[in-house]
C-alpha cells in the first residue's frame, strides 16, 4: 500500500484495522454462515497472496458461481492485491460471459504497484440497448467520497450495521456491502431476495440500516400485512434507490417502520449520488429532491428557459469511464469535469431537481415530448397494475402513438376505459396511451427492472400476433 495513501482513503483499507481492533465482531452475515473482521481480512490476504504469486493480470473477472460470501472474499482480494475486480453477472449467457472475459486484458501482472486513491478498483457492467454489457471503471476515492458523503448526510445511522438484500452483481448492492465493511458495523445479506427472510432479520433490531429498491421493500410490505405484523421499531434509516419508489405506499413504509428515515436517493452506476429527498407521499414523482454537498448540478436546456435539458453533474463520485466498447446511444456524455447519464429534467426555484426520463426513451407524438417515465408513474399507481413499460408506435399522422404495456394483478379487472380515465385525470390528452398490452410473462433485467428494451422491440416488431402480449380490450 502506498504510504502516501491513508487506509480510510482505500475502499477496503480499514479492513485491517478492524481486524487488529474488533476481529470477533461479525463482517458478513448471510444467514448460513457468518465471518468476523478477522477472519475475513485474512481471508481476504489469502486471496491476494495466491493472485500475486500467480502473476494475475491487472483486472481479475470474479467467479459468479460461488457463494456471495466468497464472492466478496475473492472481490477484496483482488482489490487488496493491488488489482481492478471485474463482476460479472450469474444471469448472463455462456457466450456474453466468455465475450467479456475476451475484452478483459490477460496480461500477467508481475508487479503489480499498490493501491492508491485513484487507482480502478472495480468494474460493473449495465446493460446497453446493443451488444455486450457496457463495464464502468470505478477508482478507490469515487466511492470513498460517496461513503463520506452519506455519512455527512445521514449522520451515525447510516454508519451503523446494514441489511444488504439484493445480488453482489447489482452495483448499489455491493455498495452498501461495501460500506459496511468501511465503516466496521458489518452487513446482513441474503444470497437470493427473501421478504419473509429480511422482515425476520429487521425484527432482531441489529440492522439499523437498510439499503434497498422499491420492489424489495413492496413485497416485504405486502407480506408483513399479510402477516399483520408489528411495527419494527429498530430501524432508523431505509436508502432507496434503482428506481423510482412507489410514493403512495410511504404511509405503509412509514408504520412498518416508525422509528426509520425514509430517504430516497438518485444517482446512476456512472455518478453515485446526485440529490435526494425524504420519502413524502404528496410530492410528485418527478422531484428527485436537492443535490449532495458535494454535487453540482447544470441543466443544459436547448428549448429555452424553464424546459427540460440534459442534466450535466460534477462531483468527486464520478466514475473513470467505460472498460472498452463503444457509444451505443446510452453510454454518459462528458463535458470537462461535467458528466451526463443522458437524463432530462429542470431544476426548479426551491432548488429540487426534476428528473422526467431518459433522453433515448423520449417520444415524440402529436408535435410534442413527452417521457415515458412519467405515464410509466401514473399507470403503476393505478388498482391492479403491477409495472409498465411506455412505448412510441410510428403513426403516419403523430409521429408516434403512445402504447403502453402492463403487468397486472390476476383478476384485477382492469379495463381499457378505466386506465384512459385514470390516465385524463393527471395528465395532458397527447400522454394517454392509445393502445394498452397486458404481459403475464413480465421480463426484468439481470438488475431486477423492467426490460424496457426486450418489451419495446417485441412490440414493434409483431403487436398483433405476439403470442406473449395480448391486446387490452
Amino acid at each position: 500500500m502506498s504510504p502516501l495513501a491513508s487506509l480510510a482513503d482505500l475502499v477496503h483499507g480499514p479492513l485491517e484495522r478492524w481486524a487488529r481492533e474488533r476481529g470477533d465482531a461479525i463482517a458478513l452475515d448471510d444467514g448460513q454462515a457468518t465471518l468476523g473482521f478477522g477472519d475475513l481480512y485474512g481471508a481476504v490476504r489469502k486471496v491476494a497472496d495466491a493472485l500475486n504469486e500467480a502473476h494475475a493480470p491487472n483486472t481479475v473477472l470474479v467467479d459468479d458461481r460461488q457463494p456471495t460470501l466468497c464472492r466478496i472474499v475473492e472481490f477484496l482480494g483482488v482489490i487488496e492485491s493491488g488489482r481492478c475486480a471485474a463482476v460479472s453477472d450469474p444471469d448472463w449467457t455462456g457466450p456474453t460471459r466468455e465475450a467479456v472475459r475476451a475484452s478483459i486484458d490477460a496480461t500477467p501482472c508481475r508487479d503489480c504497484p499498490p493501491s492508491t486513491p485513484t487507482s480502478p478498483f472495480y468494474i460493473g457492467f449495465t446493460s446497453g440497448s446493443t451488444g455486450l454489457p457496457k463495464g464502468f471503471r470505478r477508482d478507490h476515492r469515487s466511492w470513498v467520497e460517496s461513503f463520506k458523503v452519506c455519512i455527512d448526510t445521514f449522520g451515525p445511522d447510516a454508519a451503523s450495521r446494514i441489511a444488504v438484500p439484493g445480488r453482489f452483481s447489482h452495483s448499489l448492492f455491493l455498495f452498501g456491502i461495501l460500506f459496511g465493511l468501511w465503516t466496521g458495523t458489518g452487513v446482513v445479506l441474503q444470497e437470493r431476495y427473501s421478504a419473509a427472510r429480511l422482515l425476520d432479520s429487521l425484527r432482531k433490531g441489529d440492522t439499523p440500516c437498510l439499503v434497498a429498491v422499491p420492489t424489495q421493500l413492496v413485497m416485504a410490505l405486502d407480506m408483513a400485512n399479510r402477516r399483520g405484523m408489528a411495527p419494527i421499531r429498530g430501524v432508523r434509516l431505509i436508502l432507496i434507490s434503482g428506481a423510482r419508489w412507489m410514493r403512495e405506499r410511504t404511509p405503509e413504509l412509514r408504520r412498518l417502520c416508525p422509528n426509520a428515515r425514509i430517504i430516497e436517493f438518485y444517482g446512476a452506476s456512472e455518478t453515485s449520488f446526485i440529490a435526494w429527498m425524504l420519502a413524502d407521499e404528496h410530492t410528485p414523482a418527478q422531484i428527485v429532491g436537492r443535490p449532495f454537498s458535494n454535487v453540482d448540478i447544470d441543466v443544459r436546456d436547448t428549448a429555452g428557459p424553464g424546459r427540460e435539458g440534459l442534466i450535466f453533474v460534477r462531483s468527486p463520485m464520478v466514475f473513470m469511464g467505460y472498460a472498452g466498447g463503444g457509444d451505443d446511444g446510452t453510454a454518459a456524455l462528458r463535458d470537462g469535469d461535467w458528466l451526463s447519464v443522458r437524463d432530462m429534467g429542470r431544476v426548479d426555484e426551491s432548488g429540487r431537481l426534476h428528473l422526467v426520463g431518459r433522453q433515448n426513451r423520449m417520444i415524440v407524438t402529436q408535435g410534442k415530448n413527452m417521457f415515458p417515465e412519467e405515464l410509466e408513474s401514473v399507470l403503476a399507481a393505478h388498482r391492479g397494475v403491477l409495472a409498465a413499460s411506455v412505448h412510441g408506435l410510428h403513426h403516419p399522422v403523430r409521429g408516434h402513438q403512445v402504447a403502453a404495456v402492463l403487468k397486472l394483478e390476476p383478476d384485477a379487472g382492469v379495463t381499457v376505459e378505466g386506465v384512459t380515465a385514470w390516465c385524463r385525470q393527471h395528465l395532458e390528452a397527447y400522454k394517454v396511451p392509445r393502445l394498452l398490452f397486458a404481459c403475464d410473462d413480465w421480463p426484468l433485467t439481470g438488475s431486477g427492472k423492467t426490460d424496457h428494451h426486450r418489451l419495446g422491440h417485441t412490440l414493434a416488431a409483431d403487436r398483433a400476433t405476439t403470442t406473449w402480449l395480448r391486446r387490452l380490450h
